[in-house]
């Protein structure tokens, strides 16, 4: 079993560079511009059209081939902010304790309490629903779980002896967190990262097919 895990990491590594390179590169491998009207309504694949053309006559694979390249996007910048935000914020609870790591993470909790599509489709049904709004709000949602776990990993690391060290040594709450914690819990915030863009993916195809 052990033997099969180097040859399936190789093959999802290579899908998801040609998935990123396909979108990157999107103008120059598309066959037909995105708006472009190339034949007639629902057109059948065929040697011109592969995936057929759609209600007004676009080409389905160009515009797949776009429509990956927007999710792309959204997704990573989505993915960027949720780290960002709750990676600090749960560092900034783990080292403040007290009464501020408690309104955070009960903040957190209530949040989380509420299913993340409903409460994104209630977010998105009463503000204008553009790129820079979604990923704010997948962002925003998002960030609570990635809160949960960046507090975990600063909790267990706040206690070692270097952090204790550093703060006897008079040092401030901004090199606690990012010279002594964030260094050593980079390890399962990159791994939780590459899981929290696949979950994106799927979280915009979810809204996207609810409209």
């Amino acid at each position: 079993m052990m033997k099969n895990i180097p040859f399936a990491a190789t093959v999802g590594l290579f899908f998801t560079a040609l998935y990123f390179f396909v979108a990157i590169f999107a103008p120059w491998i598309a066959p037909f511009g995105v708006a472009e009207i190339v034949g007639d309504v629902w057109e059948p694949a065929s040697a011109t059209h592969w995936l057929g053309t759609d209600n007004i006559g676009r080409d389905l694979l160009t515009r797949m081939i776009y429509g990956g390249r927007t999710t792309i996007f959204v997704a990573t910048m989505a993915t960027i902010i949720s780290f960002s935000t709750g990676a600090i914020l749960g560092f900034l609870a783990a080292v403040l304790g007290g009464w501020a790591d408690q309104a955070l993470s009960r903040f957190v909790d209530l949040v989380m309490s509420i299913p993340s599509l409903i409460l994104a489709l209630v977010i998105l049904s009463v503000t204008p629903v553009t790129v820079p709004v979604l990923i704010l709000v997948m962002g925003f949602l998002d960030s609570t779980r990635v809160f949960r776990l960046a507090r975990a990993v600063a909790v267990d690391i706040n206690v070692m002896d270097y952090v204790e060290v550093a703060k006897l040594r008079g040092e401030g709450r901004m090199w606690l967190i990012f010279r002594e914690i964030l260094p050593n819990a980079l390890s399962p915030l990159v791994a939780e990262m590459g899981l929290r863009f696949i979950f994106m993916v799927l979280f915009i195809s979810t809204l996207s097919f609810l409209g």
